[in-house]
């Protein structure tokens, strides 16, 4: 997070050492502006208005010296964020820029149905992404986060796949929505993949439903 600094800071500080030059008793009447305005911005009018709710407790502290870790405390708390940025505007207003993340995957977990952002963190919702694969398996964040970028890198498109399961062996399969299933090797899958993705635009690629590369330098072809 960072914010963008006013003009506006310089001149009431150079405003109050010009008065305390001149008029000390002066000074001690001057009231620094307070908060009174907070918006935020960038998520559904709910979620907009529950971070404004708990961000009230600001409300009439000193703009200048509001601090940004009591924001960023409110903020982290909710898992739809992927980076949001901070503006006071003077006298009196806080604007929260907040970027949403994206949907990655759908993901069931604990008798509850999630979405997998591309901040790392879990979103408990009641919907479903349909556009969007959906995970199986006890992967860590991480874990997925990295396999993704590893399929964005490839010629596999992501919106092609249907479900992505992972293994306790630390290796992952692939479903696409023609029904075609990948087995990945647990290492050298960017290779993998991208000789999947060659073998399927084959022209002597008919009625296969695997694709099997889990054994280094060798690949099983094989119907359902």
């Amino acid at each position: 997070m960072h914010q963008r600094k006013s003009k506006k800071i310089l001149l009431y500080f150079l405003l109050l050492i010009i008065l305390g030059t001149f008029n000390n008793h002066l000074v001690t009447k001057i009231e620094l502006p307070k908060l009174k305005n907070i918006e935020v911005l960038g998520l559904n009018e709910d979620t907009n208005k529950k971070i404004k709710n708990d961000l009230i407790f600001l409300k009439f502290q000193n703009l200048f010296f509001l601090r940004s870790s009591q924001i960023k405390k409110i903020i982290d708390t909710n898992n739809s964020v992927e980076n949001y940025t901070v503006f006071k505007q003077f006298p009196s207003t806080l604007v929260i820029k907040i970027e949403e993340t994206k949907i990655l995957a759908n993901l069931y977990k604990n008798g509850s149905n999630y979405f997998f952002g591309s901040n790392g963190k879990l979103i408990k919702t009641e919907n479903k992404k349909k556009n969007k694969p959906f995970l199986f398996g006890d992967f860590t964040n991480k874990e997925f986060l990295k396999f993704k970028r590893i399929v964005d890198k490839s010629k596999l498109k992501y919106a092609d796949i249907k479900n992505i399961y992972f293994f306790d062996s630390k290796r992952w399969d692939i479903e696409l929505r023609n029904g075609l299933l990948i087995k990945l090797p647990e290492k050298e899958l960017l290779e993998s993949l991208n000789l999947s993705i060659e073998l399927i635009l084959s022209k002597n690629f008919k009625n296969i439903g695997i694709i099997d590369t889990r054994v280094s330098n060798q690949v099983i072809l094989s119907d359902k």
